[in-house]
């Protein structure tokens, strides 16, 4: 077992390992690192054995609260539709109702969108609109899975339903990463580690910052800019990924500081990948770039564009924006809950 020191200088030197050294024989770019060497440094090393923000080591059943409070002030009526609620695929774990509620009381219907999401829709009067929620989902308490030995699929191998996320999308410009995808990662082994490789190189060559958010920016943009929010990570790799002719769609949902120190941003609703390697789709995260506990998935889609998580048919101004994931005793979730 690597120690916690020994871990970090390694991954120090891995790092440094992306950033070419000045040499006059050296034709070596930014953007061509060393990936065989650094893929079996960091198996062996930081990223599953001993993470960089220091995950608590435990893999004990957990109970988390999950919730937000979303206010608008609308200046008319307007149509609204939502993806607030847990992923269908997660339901059997609540512990309680998963409703939105709306504030004033509002009719709303609840369906099962085209990508298998849980969507509800309702018409908001002018004013004041408060959507929230509180519910409880018993965790089974696990980091996200891993499985170095996942193979990528030949395309005519892969099912149907896989298909449109080889695509591009309205944020993924899959045929403007051609030739990118393959000077930078072509050479590593098709599979996951190649994944990974993706996940590493978005991880370090991006950097992280709201103030660099805007709603118009595509994968081409974070590429070329090289910053941006959580969501501008994963079209970065999503698009990387269908340029290898490997699936992947754009997920979202509620990942709380579990086990993990406490950030010092506000929470907010989270984004992260999924691949679909050898028969299943697996979670990928460009932007933490680790295995994480209490990751809870609301929906996935091509991109953000399929996973807004309201959208208006009109103007609605938002006044009020706060998410809750956390883990909570069995004693206080019944007194909360009941």
């Amino acid at each position: 077992m690597v120690t916690q020191d020994e871990a970090d200088t390694t991954r120090s030197a891995i790092l440094a390992s992306f950033v070419p050294q000045p040499s006059s024989e050296s034709t070596a770019t930014p953007d061509t690192p060393n990936w065989p060497a650094i893929l079996a440094s960091l198996a062996g090393y930081w990223y599953y054995e001993v993470p960089p923000r220091r995950v608590w080591d435990s893999t004990e059943p957990m109970m988390l609260r999950l919730g937000y409070d979303i206010q608008f002030d609308l200046p008319g009526t307007v149509a609204m539709m939502a993806l607030l609620n847990v992923h269908p695929s997660r339901a059997g774990e609540l512990r309680a109702p998963d409703e939105l509620r709306v504030e004033p009381t509002t009719p709303v219907e609840s369906f099962i969108d085209t990508f298998g999401n849980r969507c509800t829709r309702f018409l908001a009067q002018r004013g004041s609109l408060r959507l929230s929620n509180s519910t409880l989902l018993e965790d089974p308490g696990l980091p996200d899975p891993v499985n170095w030995a996942a193979r990528e699929l030949p395309v005519q191998e892969l099912p149907n339903q896989v298909l449109p996320y080889l695509l591009n999308s309205r944020y993924c410009e899959v045929d403007r990463f051609s030739m990118i995808a393959g000077e930078l990662f072509g050479g590593i082994a098709p599979g996951w580690g190649r994944v990974q490789a993706i996940c590493d190189w978005v991880n370090i060559k991006v950097s992280f910052g709201y103030q660099y958010a805007r709603p118009t920016k595509t994968a081409l943009d974070v590429y070329s800019e090289r910053y941006g929010v959580c969501r501008d990570f994963q079209h970065l790799a999503v698009t990387l990924c269908r340029a290898l002719h490997i699936p992947a769609r754009y997920a979202t949902g509620y990942l709380g500081d579990i086990r993990v120190p406490a950030s010092a941003t506000p929470m907010d609703f989270s984004a992260w990948f999924e691949a679909y390697l050898e028969d299943r789709w697996w979670t990928f995260d460009a932007r933490n770039n680790y295995p994480r506990h209490g990751r809870v998935l609301m929906a996935t889609g091509r991109d953000a564009s399929d996973v807004a998580i309201t959208t208006s048919f009109g103007m609605a101004n938002l006044t009020h924006f706060t998410v809750i994931s956390e883990e909570v005793t069995e004693e206080s979730a019944h007194s909360e809950h009941g």
